[in-house]
Protein backbone atom coordinates (compact mmCIF):
# COMPACT_ATOMS: atom_id res chain seq x y z
CA UNK A 1 0.00 0.00 0.00
CA UNK A 2 1.06 3.56 -0.57
CA UNK A 3 -0.35 6.90 0.45
CA UNK A 4 -2.43 8.68 -2.16
CA UNK A 5 -1.99 12.38 -2.54
CA UNK A 6 -4.49 14.43 -0.58
CA UNK A 7 -6.21 15.83 -3.70
CA UNK A 8 -6.70 12.34 -5.16
CA UNK A 9 -8.09 11.08 -1.88
CA UNK A 10 -10.55 13.97 -1.69
CA UNK A 11 -11.63 13.38 -5.28
CA UNK A 12 -12.29 9.70 -4.64
CA UNK A 13 -14.17 10.51 -1.44
CA UNK A 14 -16.34 13.05 -3.27
CA UNK A 15 -17.07 10.55 -6.04
CA UNK A 16 -18.03 7.91 -3.47
CA UNK A 17 -20.29 10.41 -1.73
CA UNK A 18 -22.02 11.26 -5.02
CA UNK A 19 -22.61 7.59 -5.78
CA UNK A 20 -24.02 7.07 -2.31
CA UNK A 21 -26.26 10.11 -2.68
CA UNK A 22 -27.61 8.89 -6.04
CA UNK A 23 -28.25 5.47 -4.57
CA UNK A 24 -30.04 6.95 -1.59
CA UNK A 25 -32.08 9.22 -3.88
CA UNK A 26 -33.41 6.11 -5.62
CA UNK A 27 -34.33 4.57 -2.24
CA UNK A 28 -36.91 6.76 -0.43
CA UNK A 29 -36.58 4.86 2.83
CA UNK A 30 -32.82 5.36 2.92
CA UNK A 31 -33.32 9.07 2.21
CA UNK A 32 -35.78 9.32 5.11
CA UNK A 33 -33.25 7.69 7.43
CA UNK A 34 -30.57 10.15 6.34
CA UNK A 35 -32.97 13.05 6.91
CA UNK A 36 -33.77 11.85 10.43
CA UNK A 37 -30.06 11.42 11.21
CA UNK A 38 -29.30 14.91 9.90
CA UNK A 39 -32.04 16.41 12.06
CA UNK A 40 -30.77 14.50 15.12
CA UNK A 41 -27.23 15.72 14.47
CA UNK A 42 -28.40 19.34 14.46
CA UNK A 43 -30.51 18.88 17.57
CA UNK A 44 -27.61 17.19 19.36
CA UNK A 45 -25.95 20.60 19.48
CA UNK A 46 -28.64 21.63 21.98
CA UNK A 47 -28.16 18.63 24.29
CA UNK A 48 -25.69 20.36 26.64
CA UNK A 49 -28.00 23.34 27.03
CA UNK A 50 -31.01 21.12 27.66
CA UNK A 51 -29.11 19.14 30.30
CA UNK A 52 -28.04 22.36 32.08
CA UNK A 53 -31.47 23.99 31.92
CA UNK A 54 -33.35 24.24 35.21
CA UNK A 55 -36.85 24.18 33.70
CA UNK A 56 -36.73 20.48 32.76
CA UNK A 57 -35.60 17.35 34.63
CA UNK A 58 -33.62 15.89 31.74
CA UNK A 59 -29.98 15.01 31.94
CA UNK A 60 -27.72 14.61 28.94
CA UNK A 61 -28.67 11.01 28.17
CA UNK A 62 -32.42 11.59 28.60
CA UNK A 63 -32.30 14.71 26.46
CA UNK A 64 -30.50 12.80 23.69
CA UNK A 65 -33.11 10.01 23.83
CA UNK A 66 -36.01 12.46 23.67
CA UNK A 67 -34.49 14.26 20.71
CA UNK A 68 -33.76 10.93 18.98
CA UNK A 69 -37.40 9.90 19.44
CA UNK A 70 -38.52 13.21 17.97
CA UNK A 71 -36.18 12.87 14.99
CA UNK A 72 -37.36 9.31 14.34
CA UNK A 73 -40.83 10.68 13.62
CA UNK A 74 -39.40 11.97 10.31
CA UNK A 75 -39.44 8.38 9.07
CA UNK A 76 -43.19 8.92 8.59
CA UNK A 77 -42.83 12.19 6.70
CA UNK A 78 -43.86 10.76 3.31
CA UNK A 79 -46.99 8.96 4.45
CA UNK A 80 -48.05 10.93 7.53
CA UNK A 81 -46.25 14.32 7.56
CA UNK A 82 -48.62 15.70 10.18
CA UNK A 83 -47.11 13.30 12.75
CA UNK A 84 -43.60 14.87 12.78
CA UNK A 85 -45.27 18.31 12.70
CA UNK A 86 -47.24 17.58 15.87
CA UNK A 87 -44.15 16.06 17.52
CA UNK A 88 -42.23 19.23 16.60
CA UNK A 89 -44.89 21.36 18.31
CA UNK A 90 -44.58 19.18 21.45
CA UNK A 91 -40.80 19.64 21.53
CA UNK A 92 -41.28 23.35 20.85
CA UNK A 93 -43.58 23.73 23.85
CA UNK A 94 -41.59 21.46 26.15
CA UNK A 95 -37.93 22.00 25.26
CA UNK A 96 -38.25 25.10 23.03
CA UNK A 97 -36.63 23.11 20.21
CA UNK A 98 -37.00 24.68 16.75
CA UNK A 99 -34.88 22.35 14.60
CA UNK A 100 -37.43 19.57 14.20
CA UNK A 101 -40.07 22.15 13.26
CA UNK A 102 -38.04 23.14 10.18
CA UNK A 103 -37.82 19.55 8.92
CA UNK A 104 -41.48 18.92 9.72
CA UNK A 105 -42.70 22.04 7.86
CA UNK A 106 -40.55 21.16 4.85
CA UNK A 107 -41.95 17.61 4.77
CA UNK A 108 -45.52 18.85 5.20
CA UNK A 109 -45.25 21.28 2.29
CA UNK A 110 -43.46 18.82 0.00
CA UNK A 111 -45.67 15.80 0.47
CA UNK A 112 -49.01 17.53 1.06
CA UNK A 113 -48.73 20.60 -1.12
CA UNK A 114 -48.85 24.36 -0.79
CA UNK A 115 -52.09 24.60 1.21
CA UNK A 116 -50.92 22.16 3.88
CA UNK A 117 -47.60 24.02 4.08
CA UNK A 118 -49.33 27.36 4.61
CA UNK A 119 -51.59 25.90 7.30
CA UNK A 120 -48.58 24.36 9.01
CA UNK A 121 -46.66 27.67 9.01
CA UNK A 122 -49.60 29.57 10.49
CA UNK A 123 -50.13 26.94 13.18
CA UNK A 124 -46.42 26.87 13.99
CA UNK A 125 -46.12 30.67 14.31
CA UNK A 126 -49.25 30.98 16.47
CA UNK A 127 -48.17 28.15 18.77
CA UNK A 128 -44.68 29.60 19.09
CA UNK A 129 -46.13 33.04 19.88
CA UNK A 130 -48.23 31.55 22.68
CA UNK A 131 -45.11 29.88 24.07
CA UNK A 132 -43.28 33.20 23.81
CA UNK A 133 -45.90 34.98 25.91
CA UNK A 134 -45.71 32.35 28.65
CA UNK A 135 -42.97 32.46 31.31
CA UNK A 136 -39.87 30.39 30.68
CA UNK A 137 -39.19 31.25 27.02
CA UNK A 138 -35.40 31.16 26.66
CA UNK A 139 -33.62 34.41 25.89
CA UNK A 140 -31.57 32.90 23.07
CA UNK A 141 -34.85 32.14 21.22
CA UNK A 142 -35.80 35.82 21.22
CA UNK A 143 -35.99 38.20 24.15
CA UNK A 144 -38.21 40.82 22.51
CA UNK A 145 -41.12 40.37 20.11
CA UNK A 146 -39.11 41.67 17.16
CA UNK A 147 -36.28 39.24 17.90
CA UNK A 148 -38.77 36.42 18.29
CA UNK A 149 -40.47 37.21 14.98
CA UNK A 150 -37.17 37.62 13.15
CA UNK A 151 -36.09 34.17 14.34
CA UNK A 152 -39.23 32.03 14.42
CA UNK A 153 -41.15 33.31 11.40
CA UNK A 154 -38.31 33.02 8.83
CA UNK A 155 -37.56 29.48 10.01
CA UNK A 156 -41.11 28.33 9.27
CA UNK A 157 -41.64 30.34 6.07
CA UNK A 158 -38.34 29.33 4.49
CA UNK A 159 -38.75 25.66 5.37
CA UNK A 160 -42.28 25.55 3.97
CA UNK A 161 -41.25 27.55 0.89
CA UNK A 162 -38.47 25.10 0.07
CA UNK A 163 -40.95 22.26 0.59
CA UNK A 164 -43.47 23.82 -1.83
CA UNK A 165 -40.74 24.26 -4.45
CA UNK A 166 -39.70 20.62 -4.03
CA UNK A 167 -43.35 19.59 -4.34
CA UNK A 168 -43.64 21.43 -7.64
CA UNK A 169 -40.46 19.76 -8.88
CA UNK A 170 -41.88 16.38 -7.93
CA UNK A 171 -45.03 17.16 -9.89
CA UNK A 172 -43.02 18.27 -12.92
CA UNK A 173 -40.94 15.10 -12.87
CA UNK A 174 -44.05 12.96 -12.50
CA UNK A 175 -45.75 14.72 -15.41
CA UNK A 176 -42.65 14.30 -17.56
CA UNK A 177 -42.51 10.60 -16.71
CA UNK A 178 -46.22 10.22 -17.52
CA UNK A 179 -45.75 12.08 -20.80
CA UNK A 180 -42.83 9.86 -21.77
CA UNK A 181 -44.83 6.75 -20.87
CA UNK A 182 -47.84 8.05 -22.82
CA UNK A 183 -45.72 8.78 -25.88
CA UNK A 184 -44.19 5.32 -25.74
CA UNK A 185 -47.64 3.76 -25.37
CA UNK A 186 -48.99 5.80 -28.27
CA UNK A 187 -46.06 4.71 -30.43
CA UNK A 188 -46.77 1.08 -29.58
CA UNK A 189 -50.48 1.55 -30.26
CA UNK A 190 -49.82 3.18 -33.61
CA UNK A 191 -47.50 0.35 -34.61
CA UNK A 192 -50.01 -2.25 -33.51
CA UNK A 193 -52.78 -0.41 -35.34
CA UNK A 194 -50.69 -0.32 -38.51
CA UNK A 195 -49.93 -4.03 -38.20
CA UNK A 196 -53.60 -4.80 -37.55
CA UNK A 197 -54.66 -2.84 -40.60
CA UNK A 198 -52.06 -4.55 -42.75
CA UNK A 199 -53.17 -7.95 -41.49
CA UNK A 200 -56.80 -7.07 -42.08
CA UNK A 201 -56.18 -5.72 -45.58
CA UNK A 202 -53.71 -8.27 -46.95
CA UNK A 203 -54.90 -11.40 -45.15
CA UNK A 204 -58.54 -10.42 -45.72
CA UNK A 205 -57.87 -9.96 -49.41
CA UNK A 206 -56.20 -13.35 -49.69
CA UNK A 207 -59.06 -15.02 -47.83
CA UNK A 208 -61.51 -13.35 -50.20
CA UNK A 209 -59.58 -14.59 -53.22
CA UNK A 210 -59.40 -18.06 -51.69
CA UNK A 211 -63.16 -18.09 -51.24
CA UNK A 212 -63.74 -16.89 -54.79
CA UNK A 213 -61.35 -19.40 -56.33
CA UNK A 214 -62.91 -22.19 -54.32
CA UNK A 215 -66.30 -21.22 -55.72
CA UNK A 216 -64.80 -21.24 -59.24
CA UNK A 217 -63.41 -24.72 -58.75
CA UNK A 218 -66.69 -25.87 -57.24
CA UNK A 219 -68.61 -24.66 -60.30
CA UNK A 220 -66.12 -26.31 -62.62
CA UNK A 221 -66.29 -29.56 -60.63
CA UNK A 222 -70.04 -29.71 -61.29
CA UNK A 223 -71.62 -32.88 -59.94
CA UNK A 224 -68.31 -34.60 -59.15
CA UNK A 225 -67.46 -35.65 -55.57
CA UNK A 226 -64.96 -32.79 -55.38
CA UNK A 227 -67.64 -30.08 -55.54
CA UNK A 228 -68.63 -30.46 -51.89
CA UNK A 229 -65.01 -30.13 -50.82
CA UNK A 230 -64.56 -26.92 -52.78
CA UNK A 231 -67.75 -25.51 -51.28
CA UNK A 232 -66.54 -26.41 -47.80
CA UNK A 233 -63.20 -24.75 -48.51
CA UNK A 234 -64.99 -21.60 -49.69
CA UNK A 235 -67.14 -21.50 -46.55
CA UNK A 236 -64.06 -22.04 -44.35
CA UNK A 237 -62.29 -19.10 -46.00
CA UNK A 238 -65.39 -16.96 -45.55
CA UNK A 239 -65.63 -17.97 -41.88
CA UNK A 240 -61.94 -17.15 -41.35
CA UNK A 241 -62.49 -13.74 -42.92
CA UNK A 242 -65.45 -13.13 -40.63
CA UNK A 243 -63.42 -14.10 -37.54
CA UNK A 244 -60.60 -11.83 -38.70
CA UNK A 245 -63.08 -8.97 -38.93
CA UNK A 246 -64.37 -9.70 -35.44
CA UNK A 247 -60.88 -9.77 -33.94
CA UNK A 248 -59.77 -6.53 -35.61
CA UNK A 249 -63.05 -4.65 -35.28
CA UNK A 250 -64.63 -5.77 -32.03
CA UNK A 251 -61.50 -5.96 -29.90
CA UNK A 252 -59.90 -2.93 -31.52
CA UNK A 253 -56.25 -2.19 -30.92
CA UNK A 254 -55.68 -1.18 -27.27
CA UNK A 255 -58.72 1.04 -27.13
CA UNK A 256 -58.51 2.24 -30.75
CA UNK A 257 -61.57 0.63 -32.41
CA UNK A 258 -62.16 0.47 -36.14
CA UNK A 259 -64.17 3.49 -37.34
CA UNK A 260 -67.93 3.03 -37.33
CA UNK A 261 -70.95 5.21 -37.97
CA UNK A 262 -69.59 8.05 -35.86
CA UNK A 263 -66.90 8.56 -38.52
CA UNK A 264 -69.39 9.01 -41.41
CA UNK A 265 -69.76 12.80 -40.96
CA UNK A 266 -65.99 13.14 -41.29
CA UNK A 267 -66.06 11.07 -44.49
CA UNK A 268 -68.88 13.24 -45.84
CA UNK A 269 -67.00 16.43 -45.02
CA UNK A 270 -63.84 15.13 -46.71
CA UNK A 271 -65.84 14.18 -49.81
CA UNK A 272 -67.40 17.64 -49.89
CA UNK A 273 -63.98 19.27 -49.72
CA UNK A 274 -62.92 17.05 -52.62
CA UNK A 275 -65.78 18.40 -54.77
CA UNK A 276 -68.48 15.75 -54.26
CA UNK A 277 -71.05 17.07 -51.74
CA UNK A 278 -72.77 14.45 -49.60
CA UNK A 279 -76.31 14.36 -48.21
CA UNK A 280 -75.98 12.11 -45.14
CA UNK A 281 -78.91 10.67 -43.19
CA UNK A 282 -78.32 8.11 -40.41
CA UNK A 283 -81.04 6.72 -38.16
CA UNK A 284 -80.36 7.05 -34.45
CA UNK A 285 -81.01 3.33 -33.94
CA UNK A 286 -78.14 2.49 -36.30
CA UNK A 287 -75.61 3.73 -33.73
CA UNK A 288 -76.62 0.82 -31.50
CA UNK A 289 -75.31 -1.74 -33.97
CA UNK A 290 -72.35 -3.93 -33.12
CA UNK A 291 -68.89 -2.58 -34.02
CA UNK A 292 -68.53 -5.27 -36.70
CA UNK A 293 -71.65 -4.14 -38.56
CA UNK A 294 -70.82 -0.47 -38.13
CA UNK A 295 -67.39 -1.13 -39.62
CA UNK A 296 -69.03 -2.88 -42.60
CA UNK A 297 -71.27 0.16 -43.20
CA UNK A 298 -68.29 2.50 -42.87
CA UNK A 299 -66.35 0.43 -45.43
CA UNK A 300 -69.23 0.47 -47.93
CA UNK A 301 -69.82 4.23 -47.62
CA UNK A 302 -66.10 4.98 -47.79
CA UNK A 303 -65.65 2.97 -50.99
CA UNK A 304 -68.77 4.50 -52.56
CA UNK A 305 -67.61 8.05 -51.85
CA UNK A 306 -64.17 7.24 -53.24
CA UNK A 307 -65.68 5.84 -56.42
CA UNK A 308 -68.09 8.77 -56.77
CA UNK A 309 -65.26 11.27 -56.46
CA UNK A 310 -63.26 9.31 -59.04
CA UNK A 311 -65.95 8.62 -61.66
CA UNK A 312 -68.64 11.25 -61.03
CA UNK A 313 -66.88 14.31 -59.61
CA UNK A 314 -69.12 17.21 -58.69
CA UNK A 315 -72.27 15.09 -58.42
CA UNK A 316 -74.24 15.08 -55.17
CA UNK A 317 -73.99 11.76 -53.33
CA UNK A 318 -76.96 10.67 -51.23
CA UNK A 319 -76.14 8.37 -48.31
CA UNK A 320 -78.95 6.80 -46.30
CA UNK A 321 -78.47 4.44 -43.34
CA UNK A 322 -81.78 3.18 -41.95
CA UNK A 323 -83.03 0.47 -39.60
CA UNK A 324 -86.25 -1.05 -40.91
CA UNK A 325 -87.93 -4.13 -39.46
CA UNK A 326 -84.83 -5.62 -37.90
CA UNK A 327 -82.75 -5.01 -41.02
CA UNK A 328 -80.12 -2.40 -41.70
CA UNK A 329 -80.57 -0.73 -45.09
CA UNK A 330 -77.66 1.21 -46.56
CA UNK A 331 -78.19 3.13 -49.78
CA UNK A 332 -75.72 5.30 -51.70
CA UNK A 333 -76.87 7.07 -54.85
CA UNK A 334 -75.20 9.52 -57.22
CA UNK A 335 -75.89 10.70 -60.77
CA UNK A 336 -74.05 8.84 -63.52
CA UNK A 337 -71.38 10.72 -65.46
CA UNK A 338 -72.38 11.88 -68.92
CA UNK A 339 -72.29 9.19 -71.63
CA UNK A 340 -72.40 6.17 -69.33
CA UNK A 341 -75.42 3.92 -69.80
CA UNK A 342 -76.33 0.43 -68.80
CA UNK A 343 -78.73 -1.69 -66.88
CA UNK A 344 -78.70 -2.48 -63.25
CA UNK A 345 -76.56 -5.26 -61.89
CA UNK A 346 -77.65 -7.24 -58.91
CA UNK A 347 -75.94 -9.00 -56.05
CA UNK A 348 -77.27 -11.64 -53.80
CA UNK A 349 -75.97 -13.08 -50.60
CA UNK A 350 -73.31 -14.96 -52.48
CA UNK A 351 -71.95 -12.15 -54.59
CA UNK A 352 -72.44 -9.86 -57.55
CA UNK A 353 -73.96 -11.06 -60.76
CA UNK A 354 -74.02 -8.91 -63.82
CA UNK A 355 -76.31 -8.68 -66.80
CA UNK A 356 -75.38 -7.29 -70.14
CA UNK A 357 -76.78 -5.41 -73.07
CA UNK A 358 -76.03 -8.29 -75.41
CA UNK A 359 -78.17 -11.28 -76.11
CA UNK A 360 -77.72 -14.49 -74.23
CA UNK A 361 -78.33 -16.22 -70.96
CA UNK A 362 -76.49 -15.64 -67.70
CA UNK A 363 -72.77 -16.37 -67.74
CA UNK A 364 -71.40 -19.43 -66.07
CA UNK A 365 -68.71 -22.06 -66.34
CA UNK A 366 -69.82 -24.78 -68.66
CA UNK A 367 -69.89 -25.91 -72.21
CA UNK A 368 -70.72 -23.95 -75.30
CA UNK A 369 -74.34 -23.19 -75.70
CA UNK A 370 -76.98 -20.99 -74.29
CA UNK A 371 -75.11 -20.17 -71.09
CA UNK A 372 -71.73 -19.43 -72.64
CA UNK A 373 -68.52 -21.34 -72.22
CA UNK A 374 -65.12 -21.01 -70.61
CA UNK A 375 -62.65 -19.53 -73.08
CA UNK A 376 -65.05 -19.38 -76.01
CA UNK A 377 -67.45 -16.91 -77.51
CA UNK A 378 -70.62 -17.50 -75.50
CA UNK A 379 -73.52 -15.44 -74.37
CA UNK A 380 -73.40 -12.93 -71.54
CA UNK A 381 -70.78 -12.74 -68.83
CA UNK A 382 -68.85 -16.03 -69.11
CA UNK A 383 -65.45 -16.16 -67.48
CA UNK A 384 -62.83 -15.09 -70.01
CA UNK A 385 -65.26 -14.98 -72.90
CA UNK A 386 -66.43 -12.15 -75.06
CA UNK A 387 -69.68 -11.73 -73.16
CA UNK A 388 -71.31 -8.94 -71.29
CA UNK A 389 -68.34 -7.35 -69.62
CA UNK A 390 -65.61 -8.44 -71.97
CA UNK A 391 -62.14 -9.43 -70.86
CA UNK A 392 -58.84 -7.83 -70.12
CA UNK A 393 -56.92 -7.22 -73.29
CA UNK A 394 -59.69 -8.37 -75.60
CA UNK A 395 -61.16 -6.20 -78.27
CA UNK A 396 -64.96 -5.63 -78.49
CA UNK A 397 -66.74 -8.57 -79.99
CA UNK A 398 -63.73 -10.88 -79.89
CA UNK A 399 -63.40 -14.05 -77.86
CA UNK A 400 -61.07 -13.06 -75.01
CA UNK A 401 -58.65 -15.23 -73.16
CA UNK A 402 -58.25 -13.04 -70.10
CA UNK A 403 -60.31 -12.49 -66.97
CA UNK A 404 -63.42 -10.33 -67.22
CA UNK A 405 -65.69 -8.97 -64.57
CA UNK A 406 -68.30 -11.64 -65.17
CA UNK A 407 -67.78 -15.26 -64.35
CA UNK A 408 -69.30 -16.39 -61.05
CA UNK A 409 -72.97 -16.02 -61.81
CA UNK A 410 -74.96 -17.10 -58.78
CA UNK A 411 -71.93 -18.21 -56.83
CA UNK A 412 -69.15 -15.69 -57.07
CA UNK A 413 -68.53 -12.12 -58.11
CA UNK A 414 -69.49 -10.92 -61.54
CA UNK A 415 -69.49 -7.37 -62.64
CA UNK A 416 -72.31 -5.24 -63.88
CA UNK A 417 -71.90 -3.07 -66.95
CA UNK A 418 -71.79 0.51 -65.93
CA UNK A 419 -70.91 -0.36 -62.35
CA UNK A 420 -68.89 2.34 -60.65
CA UNK A 421 -65.59 0.94 -59.39
CA UNK A 422 -61.94 0.38 -59.98
CA UNK A 423 -62.02 -1.66 -63.16
CA UNK A 424 -60.36 -4.96 -63.82
CA UNK A 425 -62.06 -5.52 -67.16
CA UNK A 426 -61.73 -3.89 -70.51
CA UNK A 427 -64.41 -2.76 -72.89
CA UNK A 428 -66.25 -5.76 -74.21
CA UNK A 429 -69.21 -6.55 -76.35
CA UNK A 430 -71.45 -5.86 -73.33
CA UNK A 431 -71.14 -2.16 -74.04
CA UNK A 432 -74.13 -2.85 -76.17
CA UNK A 433 -75.95 -0.43 -78.35
CA UNK A 434 -74.99 2.51 -76.23
CA UNK A 435 -71.57 2.42 -77.85
CA UNK A 436 -69.74 3.61 -74.78
CA UNK A 437 -67.44 1.72 -72.47
CA UNK A 438 -69.17 0.87 -69.21
CA UNK A 439 -67.71 1.76 -65.85
CA UNK A 440 -66.77 -1.63 -64.47
CA UNK A 441 -67.41 -3.16 -61.07
CA UNK A 442 -63.92 -3.97 -59.96
CA UNK A 443 -61.95 -4.80 -56.85
CA UNK A 444 -63.53 -2.04 -54.75
CA UNK A 445 -67.05 -3.30 -55.41
CA UNK A 446 -65.98 -6.88 -54.72
CA UNK A 447 -64.47 -5.74 -51.41
CA UNK A 448 -67.70 -4.01 -50.40
CA UNK A 449 -69.74 -7.10 -51.25
CA UNK A 450 -67.42 -9.37 -49.30
CA UNK A 451 -67.55 -7.09 -46.25
CA UNK A 452 -71.35 -7.14 -46.33
CA UNK A 453 -71.47 -10.88 -46.89
CA UNK A 454 -69.16 -11.42 -43.90
CA UNK A 455 -71.97 -10.26 -41.59
CA UNK A 456 -74.72 -12.16 -43.43
CA UNK A 457 -76.01 -9.39 -45.68
CA UNK A 458 -76.81 -8.89 -49.35
CA UNK A 459 -75.40 -6.33 -51.74
CA UNK A 460 -76.45 -4.77 -55.04
CA UNK A 461 -74.67 -2.21 -57.18
CA UNK A 462 -75.32 -0.78 -60.61
CA UNK A 463 -76.88 2.02 -62.68
CA UNK A 464 -80.58 2.68 -62.34
CA UNK A 465 -82.75 5.52 -63.71
CA UNK A 466 -79.81 7.75 -64.60
CA UNK A 467 -78.00 7.23 -61.31
CA UNK A 468 -75.56 4.73 -59.87
CA UNK A 469 -77.10 2.99 -56.86
CA UNK A 470 -75.38 0.87 -54.21
CA UNK A 471 -77.61 -0.89 -51.72
CA UNK A 472 -76.69 -3.17 -48.81
CA UNK A 473 -79.11 -5.08 -46.61
CA UNK A 474 -77.71 -6.44 -43.34
CA UNK A 475 -79.21 -8.08 -40.26
CA UNK A 476 -79.04 -5.74 -37.29
CA UNK A 477 -78.18 -8.50 -34.83
CA UNK A 478 -78.32 -7.60 -31.15
CA UNK A 479 -78.54 -3.85 -30.66
CA UNK A 480 -76.52 -2.48 -27.75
Amino acid sequence: MYDLPAAEALRKAAAAARRLARRCAREPRALDVLTALACLALMALDVPGLAAAEDNPLNGVMAALVLAAGASSLLLRRFAPWVPFLVALVLLGWLHELTLAQFALYSLARYRGRLAGAVGVVGYVLFAYVMFTLPGWPVHRGDTLSEFLSLVVPIGVLAAGVGVAANRQDLVRELQAQRAATQALEAVQQERLRIARDVHDFVGRELTLLSVRSQVLGRRAGATPYAAGFDELSETARSAHRMLNEIIVQRGVDGAPTPGLEALPELAAASGRAGSPVELLVDGAAYRLSPLRQAAVHRVVQECLTNAAKHAPGEVVEVRVRVVGGRLRVGVRNALPAGVAGVVGSAGASGLSGSSGSAGASGSFGSAGASGSFGSAGASGSFGSAGASGSVGASPGAAGAGRGDAGLSGGGFSGAPGALGAGISGAGAGAGAAGVAPVSAGIGTVGMAERVRAVGGTFTAGPHAGAYVVEADLPTGDLT
